[in-house]
């Protein structure tokens, strides 16, 4: 039975997995609130005791940097420790991934009901390094390399790179953000945060009216960046129809660059709550204009496959498939666990 978790600054997403060879099955999956909870060990210790599940190896991908074995929420303030997660599941090792590494071993283990195609690209032919960029509460990036045989995800920090404008309206964006956060980084636009981000400027700066009823509703609306989309999809309210359309417009152009910056010919993976809730609008040729304006590298990327991945477990499914993954590696090397 290997336990897997997603740690978000959000949600906690915990599932048991039963294994056969290299097929995954999903025994009992739970989701908690994260500022309910004081830290990860107090949630392991709440699911292992409720759900009586025997953990015979774990892995835990986290909305965060990982470092030495350990890793701090970049949007919520916990630590979390490797060897101590290993202690209280009285296991030898734990397995600590960036959620997005973790996200990118899920890739492999999709079925293709699991992703809408927005560019085929090369098609069958596509060969090469991966890339997986996902907007959920920030913005994660991994990459994937190709070795000939098989892909490696590794992670990085590319959420956090600053934000690049390509027109007049994104360079106002960018000077309205710099007046409210010292750095402007990607995920200050390419994120649930980023969505209402986008939704205050245009307001503020008078680019969009906000009609006295939309005023209400977002007031009293406990996820205001979901109502912003909904509305803009159902084509209610003319500033939200505007603020996704420049979301979607970075979007397309910040995975063209992340693209780029992995030389992905194998495939760009775009993960997260929020393109799969939006996928009518990702489909929009807003989204692949965006990602192709790369000038002379227009033709390259042309031959990058480019799929939403919209099944919302490839991070929980990642994280225990890397446990398999380790242990095959283990016996393969004679390592001890």
């Amino acid at each position: 039975m290997i336990l897997a978790g997603e740690i978000g600054a959000t949600r906690i997403r915990l599932a048991a997995f039963e294994s056969e060879g290299s097929k995954l099955q999903c025994a009992i999956e739970k989701t908690y609130k994260s500022q309910d909870h004081g830290g990860l060990q107090e949630v392991l210790s709440t699911f292992v005791r409720t759900e009586g599940v025997p953990v015979h190896s774990a892995c835990f991908g986290v909305a965060g940097p990982v470092r030495a074995g350990k890793s701090k929420i970049s949007n919520l303030d916990w630590t979390i420790d490797s060897r101590e997660l290993a202690a209280q599941l009285r296991l030898p090792v734990v397995g600590l991934l960036n959620d997005l590494e973790a996200y990118a071993y899920g890739v492999d283990a999709l079925e293709s009901k699991d992703f809408v195609i927005l560019s085929e690209g090369a098609g069958e032919d596509a060969e090469g390094n991966r890339a997986v960029i996902s907007a959920r509460t920030g913005l994660g990036i991994a990459g994937l390399y190709w070795d000939g045989f098989r892909h490696h995800p590794f992670a990085c920090e590319g959420g956090h790179v600053d934000f690049a404008p390509r027109t007049d309206l994104e360079m106002q964006l960018a000077q309205y953000l710099r007046k409210k956060y010292e750095h402007v980084s990607c995920e200050r636009i390419l994120s649930g945060p980023g969505i209402r981000n986008i939704y205050d400027f245009l307001r503020d700066t008078k680019q969009a009216d906000e009609p006295a009823w939309l005023a209400q509703r977002i007031r009293e609306a406990p996820d205001v960046p979901a109502l912003i989309s909904q509305l803009a999809l159902e084509k209610k309210a003319e500033i939200c129809e505007q603020t996704l359309s420049m979301f979607v417009s970075v979007y397309g152009s910040e995975t063209g660059n992340c693209a780029l910056n992995f030389m992905a010919t194998g495939g760009v993976f775009i993960g997260g709550s929020i393109a799969a809730k939006i996928v009518p609008k990702m489909l929009d040729p807003v989204f692949m204009k965006s990602f192709l304006a790369k000038g002379r590298m227009q033709a390259l990327l042309s031959d990058m496959p480019v799929k939403i991945i919209v099944n919302d477990d490839a991070g929980l499914i990642g994280a225990a498939r890397y446990t398999l993954i380790q242990k095959a590696f283990r016996a393969e090397r004679r390592v001890p666990a």
